[in-house]
């Protein structure tokens, strides 16, 4: 099954919890850009099985169509932000994604859910991502928690950013062709 990585994040319904607009993260994400420049990768086959391999066989993979946002600063780029949309339990969340020139998760950010607030990712869990990179210990068997009572949402949002840093590797937004007009 192919998990979308979304364009936009719109509000969807009165059960959900939390909700920001996309404006309203990528201007937390990234205060101090003088650009924030939407890309979109059209993945092959290939690059979809590379992404797959990469972030694990218990990972769905990104659906064909991956639209990032480069965030420049002063000519350099400050980050690259994902939007990515999965199911937890029953419902969906979106996560902003945001990695840094160095392929390391800089934050993630709910952007909105819909399961009950008892299963949201604490902030402070969240924060438990911040300068990871891809490797086998950004995992729950690893270097990452569960959260008693939320395993799902810690299995979601892990999964979500070995996804994220994953299709960041395939798709090398920092290169010449992800970050110029």
């Amino acid at each position: 099954m192919a998990v979308a990585v979304l364009a936009a994040a719109a509000p969807v319904g009165p059960a959900q919890a939390q909700s920001l607009t996309q404006d309203q993260a990528l201007t937390m994400a990234f205060p101090e850009a003088d650009d924030v420049l939407r890309r979109t990768a059209f993945l092959d086959d290939d690059q979809i099985g590379r992404i797959q391999e990469l972030a694990g066989s218990d990972v769905d993979p990104p659906s064909g169509i991956l639209t990032y946002y480069v965030a420049m600063g002063g000519g350099e780029p400050l980050g690259v932000a994902y939007f990515d949309s999965h199911r937890v339990r029953t419902l969906n969340q979106v996560l902003m994604i945001v990695v840094d020139p160095e392929s390391r998760i800089r934050r993630i950010e709910t952007v909105s859910r819909q399961e009950p607030p008892e299963y949201e990712a604490p902030g402070g869990w969240l924060e438990l991502f911040q300068t990871r990179t891809l490797d086998s210990e950004l995992s729950l068997k690893g270097d990452i928690p569960t959260l008693t009572g939320a395993t799902l949402t810690a299995r979601a949002v892990t999964r979500a950013a070995r996804r994220i840093l994953a299709a960041h590797q395939v798709i090398r937004p920092f290169d010449a062709g992800g970050v110029l007009p």
